[in-house]
């Protein structure tokens, strides 16, 4: 499977997954269609469906545009707000690509009908891949403007947290530096936090994606994921895992704002294997 990293807007990401022998394609939040569309012909592929993690528009709004150019295009997602919404998914719904399977994850919160998808392929030696839109960042989570501490730390703690470590996440936007920022705010003696802040300084000067981690690596420097750990449950001045989840995010909310900074023009591509034709599993 090929995985395009497609910057789009001034932070979001777009992620174009290619099917190498078929040359079939399908896309996962695409914002900017017209971007999209100069990488397809680019690449001499073929679009057959749309991934949507969640209604926004930051995320949605090109469905409509892509669903009137490319007649037959199927749109999932978990949503009633979603633009040219063709299949609605459900938690556990599995999707298959050829021989690349599909789970559809639910975790509202960040939205009510926010979905995650998390890739994998029987018998390859491949990392999986979790494409995880606003829920969970590097470094940080979604702010909780359509639920609750308790959803998102079922979706933290139970559905996400519980992947396989190695499984590399591909987030819904570039906003690793500040996430860690706040981060080595929350635990200032984490030398893991510190490493991987200079790393995503250093990308971020020179315009380069910091995406994908890995779920194993967020478990070591992301504070909405060290909920127990004695230093964040000390910065926040609770112990109940969700009072904690709570706390951070209210001071994750407040945290002082970035200056703004170029879109990053980089464009990725991670070879997993082969990425089959999109089919809706039986």
């Amino acid at each position: 499977m090929k995985v395009e990293i497609l910057p789009a807007l001034t932070d979001n990401y777009m992620y174009l997954l290619i099917d190498q022998d078929t040359r079939e394609a399908a896309i996962v939040d695409p914002v900017q269609p017209q971007k999209l569309l100069e990488i397809i012909k680019k690449e001499d592929v073929v679009l057959r469906a749309i991934l949507t993690t969640h209604h926004h528009w930051d995320h949605a709004r090109g469905n409509e545009e892509l669903a009137q150019l490319l007649p037959g295009l199927q749109v999932f997602g978990a949503d009633e707000r979603i633009g040219a919404l063709t299949h609605r998914v459900s938690h556990g719904q599995e999707l298959a690509f050829g021989t690349i399977r599909v789970r559809c994850l639910f975790t509202p919160c960040h939205t009510s009908g926010h979905m995650c998808y998390f890739m994998w392929e029987d018998d390859s030696p491949d990392a999986p891949a979790l494409f995880s839109g606003d829920t969970l960042f590097v470094g940080g989570c979604g702010q909780f403007f359509e639920g609750t501490a308790e959803q998102m730390h079922t979706n933290l703690t139970q559905i996400l947290g519980t992947l396989p470590k190695d499984t590399k996440v591909f987030c819904g936007h570039e906003c690793t530096v500040r996430n860690l920022k706040f981060a080595l705010k929350v635990e200032p003696e984490n030398e893991v936090v510190k490493e991987k802040l200079a790393w995503a300084k250093q990308r971020d000067d020179e315009d380069l994606p910091t995406v994908p981690s890995t779920l194993q690596e967020e478990f070591l420097y992301n504070p909405f994921l060290r909920l127990t750990e004695e230093a964040v449950q000390r910065f926040t001045g609770r112990t109940d895992p969700v009072e904690v989840l709570r706390a951070l995010r209210s001071h994750r909310d407040n945290f002082k704002k970035p200056k703004e900074r170029p879109n990053p023009q980089a464009m990725l591509a991670f070879d997993w294997g082969l990425f089959g034709p999109f089919l809706e599993k039986k």
